[in-house]
C-alpha cells in the first residue's frame, strides 16, 4: 500500500459513513456500502466530494482507482490517471 492509497484509506474512514468498509485491494480503493446505497446519486457527486476530501491529503498524488459497490451493482472512479489511462479506449 502506498502513502497516498493509505492517507485517502484514513480519511474516508474519518468522514463517518456508518455501515460503509473501505479497504485497500491491491493499488485501489474498495468502498462496500450498504445495500440500499443509491450509486447514482454516489456517482453524480462523487467529483465534488472527492475535491473537497483531497484538501485533508497533503501526500504527493498518484494515480488512485477507488471501487464503489453497493452489493448489487458497482463502477469505478480514477483519480490522478496517468498518460496510459488517458489514452485507453
Amino acid at each position: 500500500m502506498n502513502t497516498y492509497q493509505q492517507k485517502w484509506i484514513d480519511v474516508l474512514n474519518h468522514a463517518n459513513l456508518p455501515g460503509w468498509k473501505i479497504e485497500a485491494q491491491g493499488e485501489d480503493i474498495f468502498v462496500e456500502m450498504p445495500h440500499i446505497t443509491d450509486l447514482k446519486l454516489i456517482r453524480d457527486n462523487l467529483p465534488q466530494t472527492i475535491g473537497l476530501m483531497s484538501l485533508d491529503i497533503e501526500a504527493p498524488k498518484e494515480r488512485l482507482k477507488f471501487i464503489f459497490h453497493n452489493g448489487h451493482e458497482q463502477f469505478e472512479y480514477l483519480l490522478n490517471p496517468t498518460e496510459d489511462d488517458l489514452n485507453r479506449e
